[in-house]
Protein backbone atom coordinates (compact mmCIF):
# COMPACT_ATOMS: atom_id res chain seq x y z
CA UNK A 1 0.00 0.00 0.00
CA UNK A 2 1.49 3.24 -0.77
CA UNK A 3 0.67 6.96 -0.17
CA UNK A 4 -2.44 7.15 -2.38
CA UNK A 5 -3.85 4.29 -1.07
CA UNK A 6 -3.64 4.95 1.87
CA UNK A 7 -5.03 8.73 1.26
CA UNK A 8 -8.40 6.91 -0.28
CA UNK A 9 -8.29 4.71 2.92
CA UNK A 10 -8.33 7.49 4.98
CA UNK A 11 -10.41 10.38 3.59
CA UNK A 12 -13.41 10.36 1.07
CA UNK A 13 -12.41 9.71 -2.47
CA UNK A 14 -13.53 12.97 -3.75
CA UNK A 15 -11.67 15.29 -1.07
CA UNK A 16 -7.92 13.07 -1.99
CA UNK A 17 -9.53 13.52 -6.14
CA UNK A 18 -10.17 17.22 -5.78
CA UNK A 19 -6.33 17.54 -3.59
CA UNK A 20 -4.50 15.94 -6.73
CA UNK A 21 -6.12 17.73 -9.19
CA UNK A 22 -5.07 21.15 -7.34
CA UNK A 23 -1.86 19.72 -6.23
CA UNK A 24 -1.17 18.98 -10.29
CA UNK A 25 -1.96 22.58 -11.02
CA UNK A 26 0.20 23.92 -8.35
CA UNK A 27 3.11 22.07 -9.33
CA UNK A 28 2.90 23.24 -12.91
CA UNK A 29 2.73 26.97 -11.95
CA UNK A 30 5.79 26.65 -9.63
CA UNK A 31 8.61 26.66 -12.30
CA UNK A 32 7.60 29.63 -14.43
CA UNK A 33 6.84 32.02 -11.47
CA UNK A 34 10.80 30.48 -9.71
CA UNK A 35 12.13 31.95 -13.24
CA UNK A 36 9.83 35.11 -13.22
CA UNK A 37 12.19 35.87 -9.60
CA UNK A 38 14.68 36.19 -11.46
CA UNK A 39 13.15 39.82 -13.15
CA UNK A 40 12.82 42.98 -11.39
CA UNK A 41 9.85 43.67 -12.63
CA UNK A 42 7.72 40.60 -12.09
CA UNK A 43 9.59 39.97 -8.64
CA UNK A 44 7.20 40.95 -5.96
CA UNK A 45 4.15 38.94 -8.07
CA UNK A 46 5.71 36.21 -8.30
CA UNK A 47 6.65 35.60 -4.75
CA UNK A 48 3.37 36.58 -3.74
CA UNK A 49 1.74 33.61 -6.24
CA UNK A 50 4.21 31.11 -5.09
CA UNK A 51 3.40 32.29 -1.16
CA UNK A 52 -0.36 31.44 -1.83
CA UNK A 53 0.86 28.06 -3.58
CA UNK A 54 3.22 26.76 -0.98
CA UNK A 55 0.56 28.13 1.86
CA UNK A 56 -2.33 25.94 -0.07
CA UNK A 57 -0.28 23.15 -0.29
CA UNK A 58 0.83 22.98 3.48
CA UNK A 59 -3.02 23.76 4.40
CA UNK A 60 -4.31 21.00 2.20
CA UNK A 61 -1.54 18.16 2.84
CA UNK A 62 -2.08 19.17 6.99
CA UNK A 63 -5.47 18.29 6.75
CA UNK A 64 -4.19 15.05 4.88
CA UNK A 65 -1.66 14.46 7.24
CA UNK A 66 0.98 14.18 4.40
CA UNK A 67 3.84 15.48 6.74
CA UNK A 68 6.47 15.30 4.68
CA UNK A 69 4.80 17.76 2.28
CA UNK A 70 3.59 19.62 5.55
CA UNK A 71 7.24 20.64 6.79
CA UNK A 72 8.73 21.21 3.66
CA UNK A 73 5.85 23.60 2.46
CA UNK A 74 6.35 25.31 6.06
CA UNK A 75 9.98 25.81 5.68
CA UNK A 76 9.35 27.01 1.90
CA UNK A 77 6.50 29.44 3.22
CA UNK A 78 8.64 30.61 6.16
CA UNK A 79 11.85 31.05 3.21
CA UNK A 80 9.54 33.57 0.78
CA UNK A 81 7.97 35.44 3.88
CA UNK A 82 11.44 36.43 4.53
CA UNK A 83 12.23 37.18 0.91
CA UNK A 84 8.85 39.60 1.19
CA UNK A 85 11.16 41.93 2.92
CA UNK A 86 14.32 41.84 0.26
CA UNK A 87 14.06 43.60 -2.59
CA UNK A 88 14.81 41.51 -6.01
CA UNK A 89 14.80 40.22 -8.41
CA UNK A 90 16.30 36.94 -7.08
CA UNK A 91 19.85 35.77 -7.15
CA UNK A 92 20.69 32.08 -9.10
CA UNK A 93 21.47 30.82 -6.02
CA UNK A 94 17.96 30.80 -4.93
CA UNK A 95 16.01 30.27 -8.38
CA UNK A 96 18.28 26.62 -8.22
CA UNK A 97 17.34 26.10 -5.19
CA UNK A 98 13.73 26.83 -5.53
CA UNK A 99 14.14 24.41 -9.00
CA UNK A 100 15.48 21.72 -6.85
CA UNK A 101 12.44 22.35 -4.30
CA UNK A 102 9.84 22.40 -7.20
CA UNK A 103 11.47 19.31 -8.50
CA UNK A 104 10.30 17.37 -4.85
CA UNK A 105 7.05 18.57 -5.73
CA UNK A 106 7.04 16.92 -9.04
CA UNK A 107 8.65 13.82 -7.34
CA UNK A 108 5.72 13.85 -4.77
CA UNK A 109 3.46 14.27 -7.70
CA UNK A 110 4.37 11.00 -9.38
CA UNK A 111 4.74 9.35 -6.08
CA UNK A 112 1.12 9.37 -5.32
CA UNK A 113 -0.07 8.90 -8.94
CA UNK A 114 1.94 5.80 -8.63
CA UNK A 115 0.90 4.92 -5.39
CA UNK A 116 4.28 4.89 -3.87
CA UNK A 117 5.44 5.52 -0.53
CA UNK A 118 6.05 9.42 -0.21
CA UNK A 119 10.22 10.12 -1.25
CA UNK A 120 12.46 11.27 1.82
CA UNK A 121 13.01 15.15 1.34
CA UNK A 122 16.47 15.88 0.34
CA UNK A 123 18.84 17.15 2.81
CA UNK A 124 19.99 19.86 0.54
CA UNK A 125 16.67 21.76 0.00
CA UNK A 126 16.98 22.29 4.16
CA UNK A 127 20.07 24.59 3.57
CA UNK A 128 18.78 27.92 2.57
CA UNK A 129 20.71 29.24 0.03
CA UNK A 130 21.98 33.15 0.39
CA UNK A 131 19.28 35.74 -0.19
CA UNK A 132 20.70 38.86 0.84
CA UNK A 133 23.07 39.02 -2.25
CA UNK A 134 20.24 39.50 -4.82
Amino acid sequence: MGARRDLEENYDFEIVDEFLDHYAMMVEMMEPLIIDLGKAERYSNALDELFRIFHNIKSASGFLKIETMVRLSTFVEDSLERMRYIEGPANDEVISWLVSVNDMYIKWQEDLKMDHFMSKISFSLLKLPDMETF
